[in-house]
């Protein structure tokens, strides 16, 4: 079965998981070369933004910005800082808090890996008419929408699987 026929009967979750693997997976080849992961890219190139703007960003300022688990930036952060693509500083209005901000040689490599990632996002975009169409600005306030509604799980209702769902039926509810 083709792969649109087969996206036709999936469930918007799972189309959602299945893109986003796919972009995590071609950012990760894509950034490789530049000695990053697709998590470290997403660190760095927010941290480059926010530098832009004028902030350096404490850790969990950078974790809340990303979406990532402040625990995992900790980790992303110490890897990047022994690469010397970031410094690390204790904020001197909060000791506790450790500020972010890239280095002149992380500086550089962000830059080249943003480029990579741009055309990464031009070809994806491609079909809906590129980076600059209605349709992709449609799409990104659709997405936008999506992303913030908060999701509770303490409250999810608890029910019982219908009798007809099947371990191969679930890949297509992610």
């Amino acid at each position: 079965m083709s792969e649109s026929r087969d996206s036709e009967r999936a469930t918007p979750g799972f189309l959602v998981w299945r893109l986003s693997t796919k972009w995590r997976v071609a950012v990760d080849r894509a950034v490789a070369p530049l000695g990053l992961t697709h998590a470290q890219y997403s660190l760095v190139a927010s941290l480059y933004g926010m530098q832009r703007d004028g902030e350096r960003p404490s850790q969990r300022r950078l974790a809340d910005h990303t979406g990532l688990e402040p625990l995992y930036v900790s980790k992303l952060a110490r890897a990047l800082e022994s690469a010397e693509l970031i410094e690390r500083t204790r904020d001197p209005r909060d000791p506790r808090a450790v500020q972010l901000a890239l280095t002149e040689r992380g500086e550089d490599v962000t830059r080249r890996a943003v480029q990579v990632v741009h055309g990464l996002l031009e070809q994806l975009l491609e079909p809906l008419g590129g980076l600059d169409s209605a349709r992709t600005r449609t799409l990104t306030g659709e997405l936008t929408a999506l992303l913030d509604v908060p999701l509770d799980l303490s409250h999810a209702p608890s029910h019982d699987l219908p009798d007809d769902l099947s371990a191969g039926a679930t890949e297509k509810t992610v």
